[in-house]
């Protein structure tokens, strides 16, 4: 049954120490006054030129310390953020990633890379985030392999398990309210301008009491593979996305 009324979770994808500085502290703020519990989906050894927006943060690491002793559930976001490679996604959003087709044993030496670095730093990180959404079943066996429950994406209405692991919905790219469910809005510092965080901002003021964090999602009774009736939503939510962003991509090519 879809939890009502609805819960959210908030992600923050991107982090590294060259973060766009201001967006992520206005970012960070919001966080702090309204008292959320979000996934901070951590870049373990940046290489991507597209995420160097501000210079080398000398306490990043120490934030995201902080952050995770408050609540936060670190994500290990990829392993150095280069989206190349042309495999096939289990979630086909993009046409480059990261992890999607790239050799099994490729696939697991950067996780386990990664989750050492994160832990290096001392942090725990305890869910999966795929850059560009981009993952295969090698991925998924990595994952497990290496100790990591749980990810963070798909696009049915409630968290639930498949392939050995929990898979926890990332939906929403900006906030959204909804009558039910459990529902992951992902926002990026990088790319946000001051009008998607006043959005936010006037969001968390009227729905604050219904933002969640991993560990209590975890922690839900009943998780279990999704039912047929859900797995058509899952699949027309996917379908419609994938529309969404064609007709995107269509009025920015034939835009003057």
């Amino acid at each position: 049954m879809l939890p009502r009324p609805a819960k959210y979770l908030l992600r923050i994808d991107d982090l590294c120490p060259t973060v766009s500085r201001v967006p992520w502290q206005r970012f960070a703020a919001l966080i702090e006054e309204f008292n959320v519990r979000p996934i901070l989906a951590v870049v373990p050894e940046n290489h991507d030129p597209d995420l160097k927006k501000s210079p080398p943060d000398s306490q990043f690491w120490e934030q995201m310390r902080v952050m995770e002793s408050m609540g936060a559930a670190i994500g290990l976001h990829g392993y150095r953020h280069l989206c190349a490679g042309r495999g096939t996604s289990l979630l086909p959003l993009h046409r480059i990633s990261e992890f999607a087709g790239a050799d099994p044993c490729t696939q697991r030496e950067w996780i386990r890379a990664g989750l050492k670095i994160l832990r290096g730093h001392g942090l725990t990180p305890e869910i999966w985030v795929a850059p560009r959404h981009g993952f295969d079943r090698n991925t998924l066996a990595a994952l497990r392999a290496e100790g990591i429950p749980a990810l963070s994406d798909g696009l049915a209405r409630f968290p639930f398990t498949r392939a050995g692991l929990t898979w926890i919905p990332q939906q929403l790219w900006a906030p959204l309210e909804k009558p039910n469910g459990v529902w992951t809005i992902c926002m990026h510092p990088n790319t946000a301008g001051d009008a998607e965080i006043e959005q936010l901002r006037t969001f968390l003021r009227g729905h604050a009491n219904q933002f969640t964090s991993v560990n209590r999602v975890l922690a839900m009774p009943g998780l279990a593979e999704l039912r047929p009736p859900e797995r058509l939503y899952e699949l027309l939510a996917l379908w419609r996305v994938q529309a969404s962003r064609f007709s995107k991509q269509l009025r920015l090519d034939n835009s003057p």
